[in-house]
């Protein structure tokens, strides 16, 4: 007797939970031999929404982290898609890469993260400065995380991509509300079952399939989202984000598709999802020498 495959049903993931679609809508993958491969939520406005209310009230919580701990939490979700490599470059097989291709996606993805990890508790050292001013006082800048951050993923690279855009948010201390591929949606899902299991807590990070002409609107006009970073936009949907963005001031930030370039991980990527807090500290002058308190 011929056993009935049972096929993967990939939902969203908000606030550390597998929901299905609030529309209860779905689209059909298809693999490049034109079978189905899996139904695929078609995320709509509402769960937009209900994910950013997820991210704010995660936010918290993870930015009062400390570095180091975050550091340990991007590592465990690199040990975990280690786990799952096989997985992960098995459905990138099944959405048209070849398996070579496939492969180093997965490898220089893992590697992203571990590389993220090892600035979690870094990059505020390197990023902060003492400034030269003209008064008694000594004045610092520091880089506190911005809050929630839409992120809107590479369609052409569906894994490398979406890493290298959640893991500086993250790493950061920033929550982020994520729209995947649309035609190679399967790694995020993957992902985000990774990210579920290894200490991330619920709200930091979610993902929302489905059509990004519905979905983006959604998320570049909503006021309690604080940036927007993405990749391989059309000029129509660049413009359409930079004007949403002005109602509350977003921060944009449009990178180039190339994630496997050198160029393509760095500090400044972390840096760019920062807010820079000054702080003056009064210098007290006794018996002509000078102290801080």
């Amino acid at each position: 007797m011929k056993r009935v495959e049972v096929q993967k049903t990939y939902k969203l993931y908000i606030g550390g939970k597998f929901p299905r679609t609030e529309s209860g809508r779905y689209y059909k993958l298809i693999d490049n031999n034109g079978e189905m491969v899996a139904n695929m939520c078609l995320g709509s406005r509402k769960d937009v929404r209900n994910a950013v209310v997820a991210s704010r009230k995660a936010f918290g919580s993870w930015s009062g982290k400390t570095a180091f701990n975050r550091a340990q939490i991007l590592y465990r979700i690199a040990e975990m898609m280690e786990g799952r490599s096989e997985q992960f470059i098995e459905e990138l097989v099944l959405q048209g890469f070849q398996k070579s291709r496939a492969r180093e996606e997965v490898r220089e993805s893992i590697e992203r993260v571990v590389y993220y990890a090892g600035w979690c508790d870094k990059y505020i050292q390197v990023l902060g400065s003492v400034n030269p001013v003209s008064s008694s006082h000594f004045n610092f800048s520091v880089h506190e995380p911005m809050g929630v951050v839409g992120i809107v993923s590479s369609e052409n690279s569906p894994l490398l991509g979406l890493v290298s855009l959640i893991m500086p948010a993250i790493a950061g201390g920033n929550t982020c509300v994520v729209l995947t591929s649309e035609k190679l949606p399967l790694s995020s899902i993957t992902l985000a079952e990774v990210i579920n299991s290894s200490d991330v807590p619920g709200g930091v990070v979610n993902i929302i399939t489905g059509k990004k002409t519905e979905t983006l609107p959604a998320l570049s006009s909503h006021m309690d989202v604080n940036a927007i970073s993405s990749s391989q936009l059309s000029t129509d949907q660049k413009t359409e984000l930079e004007k949403n963005a002005v109602s509350n001031l977003k921060r944009t930030f449009f990178y180039a598709d190339d994630w496997h370039a050198s160029a393509a991980q760095g500090i400044y990527y972390i840096a760019d999802l920062q807010e820079v807090k000054t702080t003056w500290h009064p210098i007290e002058n006794i018996g002509g020498a000078s102290s801080s308190y």
